[in-house]
Parts: structure tokens; C-alpha cells; sequence
């Protein structure tokens, strides 16, 4: 079951140039956000934080999950993969952990070849 979510606040980062299709994404909790009890934030390594999960009406894509309907669904983080790059948003697939176990055992494999 394919689960989308959008990223937003890159502009107060890197932009969205830092964003790829094809990227692994990682999304981590923030219980300690001042801001928004159910914030998380979107990590690329190795440049750390690029933006926020989308988490009110305003800003979350039709076809997308709120930050607050995933936060239960994962302990403190979870993996996604860019799937769609616009000027107002990134689109990210939610990826379970076994096929991003998959997808990291590969991605060390090519790195290891070259």
C-alpha cells in the first residue's frame, strides 16, 4: 500500500535543490517541538535536516498523509524515497522497513563496486 508524504519549510534550508528523484529520505520525531506536538523533521544524509513533514490542511497535497495521521505508525524514524520535486513541495513515498532494507543493502553494494 503506497503511502505519500509532502515536505515543506526547504526554503528555510537548503531549497529544493538539494532533493533528487530516487533520494532516500529519512524521517525523524521531534517530541520537543515548541511548535507542533507531532512535527517531524526530513534528514538527507549527509546534510542533516532540509524541511518538515506537511502537517495542516493548508499544506498537505491531496493524496498525501499529514505528518500527524504517520506519526504512530513508526517508532522515532522511518525511510522514504523522492518520488516528485514541484516548486512548492517534494512528494515522498513511504517506504517499509523491508524493502529499505533492500534498497540500503544495494545502494552499499554499488558504493562498494565503485
Amino acid at each position: 500500500d503506497e503511502r505519500y508524504i509532502a515536505v515543506i519549510g526547504f526554503r528555510h534550508f537548503y531549497g529544493r535543490k538539494v532533493f533528487k528523484i530516487g533520494q532516500i529520505v529519512k524521517l525523524v520525531k521531534e517530541p520537543e517541538n515548541s511548535h507542533d506536538d507531532e512535527a517531524i523533521r526530513v534528514e538527507i544524509k549527509p546534510v542533516g535536516q532540509v524541511g518538515y513533514v506537511a502537517n495542516s490542511t493548508a499544506t498537505v497535497p491531496r493524496g498525501c498523509h499529514s505528518a500527524g495521521r504517520i506519526y504512530d505508525t513508526f517508532d522515532q524514524r522511518c525511510f522514504g524515497i523522492v518520488r516528485f520535486i514541484t516548486n512548492e513541495t517534494v512528494i515522498v513515498e513511504l517506504m517499509e522497513k523491508v524493502r529499505m532494507q533492500i534498497i540500503l543493502i544495494e545502494e552499499r553494494d554499488l558504493n562498494q563496486a565503485r
